[in-house]
């Protein structure tokens, strides 16, 4: 005789999609506590939109996937990753029994699993929900991709009340809201003890951490950065630059080209999430077009200089942590030299400390759904 759990036992299936590196560092500690929870079976379905730097992210936070659908193909554009993704996750959800699906982000990974959930008709949870530049380009497709999720969602996990004002705005009902702190700064506080964050000192030459991926800069802008940066290094020889590349030849190849040979360039392979930790710990600065990386730094007490033109994540720049300073070689130069020689200047953006959460929001995220969805278990 089959033996059946009772109701106060029963787990609840949970679909947890990652795709992008990013995902896999700001969804494992939803996993983690989802997994410790007693209430829940959190099952991880990867997209591997980032094959190697997925893989890469989810180690150290001893997470693997249970169901890998590894679509990435070379060359593939967005359409034909998408027109792939929805039906194989679409089955995957399926062949779990997923009664929830979970996705943090803005990418076509989100974007298709808040489909295959309406598809499905179950709940979708947006982790990181109301970012917003309010320009359908910029980032693009970003932008897009996490406006349309939205109007799928039925738990709106905004990292801050200026996110949930976002959705407000768009006609989000309050109740389907939740202020929750970001994720990412849950990540990074597993890594760095807090006691640690913001006290790291550089050692030797100041240094500076590159990173640039995005697609809207492609071509002119990324060269123009690259330019900024390899004239940044000549005019200052106690400046050292470090720039984990990424692996897009629309990046790697122009890297190389511009920024190759220089002595105090070091261009590196992607680093692993603790490894790039602790370059953000002892690095002087950081000069950065990832979303990500705004939220991080500041948390340690590092300046960052946004390379956009426009962000969706107003709060670092509003507190005076981030700056924005776009593509323009020189105004890059200007502002990075600023830092270096005015130590004022300087103390101020390291000392704002962080907007983006305490270190708990995956606590919250993970209550929020006990309550929703196992109503009968003790708060």
């Amino acid at each position: 005789m089959t033996s059946h759990p009772s109701p106060g036992n029963r787990l609840v299936n949970l679909a947890c999609v990652v795709g992008t590196r990013p995902e896999a560092i700001k969804m494992a500690p939803v996993i983690q506590k989802l997994r410790s929870s007693g209430w829940a079976r959190c099952h991880v379905i990867a997209t591997a939109q980032h094959r190697g730097l997925l893989d890469q992210a989810l180690l150290p936070f001893g997470i693997s996937p249970d169901i890998d659908l590894d679509l990435m193909t070379e060359g593939q554009s967005m359409p034909d990753l998408c027109g792939r993704m929805l039906p194989a996750l679409s089955r995957a959800i399926a062949s779990v029994q997923a009664e929830a699906v979970l996705a943090q982000g803005d990418t076509a990974s989100v974007f298709c699993a808040a489909q295959a959930a309406y598809f499905a008709q179950i709940p979708f949870g947006h982790v990181e929900a109301g970012l917003r530049t309010h320009s359908i380009q910029e980032p693009f497709p970003e932008e897009g991709f996490r406006q349309m999720a939205a109007r799928l969602a039925r738990w709106h996990f905004a990292p801050t009340e200026s996110a949930a004002r976002n959705l407000s705005a768009e006609g989000i009902a309050d109740s389907l809201v939740h202020v929750t702190g970001n994720t990412g700064i849950d990540a990074l506080l597993s890594i760095v003890s807090a006691k640690e964050a913001g006290i790291a000192q550089h050692v030797g030459p100041r240094l500076i951490l590159l990173t640039a991926h995005r697609r809207e800069s492609f071509g002119a802008p990324m060269a123009e950065i690259f330019s900024a940066v390899r004239q940044l290094a000549d005019a200052h020889p106690d400046v050292r630059v470090v720039y984990p590349v990424h692996p897009n030849p629309n990046v790697a190849g122009l890297a190389r080209s511009l920024l190759g040979g220089h002595a105090r360039i070091d261009l590196v392979t992607p680093m692993d999430y603790p490894q790039f930790t602790a370059t953000m710990q002892s690095c002087f600065l950081i000069l950065t077009d990832s979303g990500g990386i705004q939220e991080e730094a500041p948390a340690l007490g590092k300046p960052v200089l946004v390379l956009r033109d426009q962000t969706e994540r107003p709060e670092a720049i509003d507190a005076g942590v981030a700056r924005l300073v776009g593509t323009d070689a020189a105004r890059i130069v200007a502002e990075v030299g600023l830092l270096l020689d005015d130590s004022d200047h300087y103390g101020r953006m390291a000392a704002g400390g962080s907007p983006y959460g305490d270190g708990h929001a995956a606590e919250r995220i993970v209550q929020i759904l006990k309550t929703d969805l196992r109503p009968d278990l003790p708060a």
